[in-house]
């Protein structure tokens, strides 16, 4: 048996399959597991090693693509198409992975409703569509669904994946260290904090936690943020200054007592590695991203619980400022005693 999922999304997206993957090579062992992203988020699935083939398009976002793009993508489709897959999945809710479902040739062609709705094309094009309404589901439920009623996978979703043994260790840290780990930088205005306030919150965390590592992406503008944010508290202040991969990521969370941080992939990361997490977060669905299955406090504005009318009434940008330094440090404070210390 072959089978096929895309989720041409975004990096955090992608953990949030990794519990259909799990599900699947449990029911199926001999199975064999394909999963197409878009170019430059794969290397979070480094620690699913249910997968067998992982196979990369195009990022749209960058603006106009190159030869070099097409050439690839061009390479992505001519491989699924002369592959014989059995099942085949669109779990991105767009067209380009629907586009590599049809390439599959698969006899089992299956999706989700769109949110958006499916076009009279795109619906005859696939012979399996899941109608629930998944409106009050979280993430991970929502990508489950489908694949659970077509290949009769376990009911309940498991947590999320990504195996203690392909994570790497970081030579910034001594393993005896205890120490947070902090995830401010987001290019999402919507769940941006203003930098002061971060800067409060760590200066107060560091009285009960005995050092912080800022994790950030590689961009300028997020590396300048975390030594701005590092700035006056010496040795005890740790930045990765984008240059920890996932594997080294997940290994530094496998060992901090906690995470603090916004809606992010380091945020899911740490829900796969079991890492106590606090999270700053300004969405109006409650629930739908936050960390699955693992220990979390999920911060909304004003003490108020996300969804609620009067927070989904005003812009997220708005709510994250709502959002004050005493509720994300208390938080840190109940966090930090959800993992006992090592030793």
């Amino acid at each position: 048996m072959r089978i096929l999922f895309t989720k041409l999304r975004h990096i955090g997206d992608n953990l949030l399959v990794t519990p259909i993957i799990t599900a699947t090579r449990r029911k199926f062992p001999e199975a064999e597991i394909w999963v197409a992203v878009r170019r430059g988020t794969e290397g979070i699935l480094a620690g699913c090693p249910e997968i067998d083939r992982v196979l990369v398009t195009a990022r749209p976002e960058q603006g106009r693509r190159t030869w070099a793009d097409f050439r690839g993508d061009l390479a992505t489709f001519a491989e699924i198409a002369r592959t014989r897959f059995d099942y085949a999945f669109e779990l991105g809710d767009n067209d380009r992975g629907r586009m590599l479902v049809l390439a599959s040739g698969a006899p089992v062609r299956a999706t989700h409703w769109s949110d958006a709705g499916l076009s009279p094309f795109w619906s005859r094009c696939f012979n399996r569509i899941e109608p629930a309404d998944r409106s009050r589901m979280h993430q991970v439920e929502m990508d489950y669904l489908t694949p659970r009623e077509v290949l009769g996978l376990e009911d309940d979703p498991p947590p999320l994946r990504f195996a203690t043994s392909a994570t790497r260790s970081w030579d910034g840290l001594r393993e005896e260290d205890e120490f947070a780990v902090l995830h401010a930088a987001t290019r999402w205005e919507s769940k941006m904090w203003p930098q002061e306030r971060w800067k409060e919150t760590l200066g107060r965390i560091l009285e009960f936690t005995p050092r912080v590592v800022i994790s950030s992406g590689p961009a300028e503008r997020e590396v300048a943020e975390a030594r701005f944010l590092a700035g006056s508290f010496g040795d005890r202040v740790v930045i990765t200054a984008g240059k920890t991969s996932w594997s080294q990521l997940a290994w530094l969370l496998a060992r901090a007592r906690y995470f603090v941080g916004v809606d992010t992939a380091a945020m899911h990361l740490a829900a796969a590695m079991r890492c106590p997490a606090v999270t700053l977060f300004g969405q109006t669905i409650p629930g739908q991203y936050g960390p699955w299955k693992s220990p979390h406090l999920m911060v909304a504005p004003a003490g108020r619980k996300v969804g609620d009318p009067e927070v989904a009434s005003t812009r997220s940008s708005d709510r994250m400022m709502a959002i004050t330094v005493d509720e994300v440090v208390v938080a840190c404070r109940q966090a930090e005693r959800l993992r006992p210390l090592r030793g």
